[in-house]
């Protein structure tokens, strides 16, 4: 059975947001994989009362919301509660099936993929993803690298748990992206 500390990772039915107006400067991880990124958006994920952590997004020049699969960005979450390693990976892997149908094969291989990527968290401490199109996503602990997914569609619904339309957390998804959404051109 998971703690109320675990399902309040992702669930968001009852989640409230706000924009958190923090310092706009990259971590090294961020600055050394997109050398041109700012900050786009921050957020903090609250659920049942409980602080999860805050969500910052560091996109180059040129990003489109709409677009988010095909662009380099890095997502950087400071968890302020202690979460196990293989929570977070099983909590991943649900929000990703909310996005896309995935085979037995498919949540398995990636499933153990993120248990042996993510470390259990501290309060304070970092988690960085970069998203690289057509790639995967790279991942940082703290400034200290853990590793790589090779495949651009777990990368795609990895990141979609913060950024699809079909995520479970519309409000998070609009604080990390309000400026790219208030300035997307609008279609004919």
């Amino acid at each position: 059975m998971l703690s109320i500390a675990t399902r309040a990772l992702f669930i968001g039915a009852t989640g409230l947001f706000c924009l958190q107006a923090l310092a706009a400067e990259p971590s090294p991880a961020v600055r050394a994989a997109l050398p041109t990124a700012n900050l786009l958006g921050q957020a903090k994920l609250k659920v049942w009362g409980f602080e999860v952590y805050e969500a910052s997004l560091w996109v180059p020049p040129g990003f489109q919301a709409a677009r988010y699969p095909d662009s380099a960005f890095a997502l950087e979450l400071t968890y302020l509660r202690n979460f196990k390693g293989a929570d977070i990976a099983k909590r991943s892997l649900a929000e990703m099936r909310r996005q896309a149908p995935l085979s037995t094969e498919q949540e398995t291989a990636w499933d153990g993929q993120m248990r042996a990527l993510f470390p259990d968290v501290l309060a304070g401490e970092h988690i960085t993803g970069v998203h690289q199109p057509g790639v995967g996503a790279v991942f940082w602990h703290n400034q200290r690298p853990l590793g790589e997914v090779r495949d651009a569609r777990f990368a795609k619904l990895f990141f979609g748990i913060w950024l699809s339309e079909q995520t479970s957390e519309p409000q998070l998804r609009q604080a990390l992206l309000a400026q790219a959404l208030r300035t997307a051109p609008t279609p004919p």
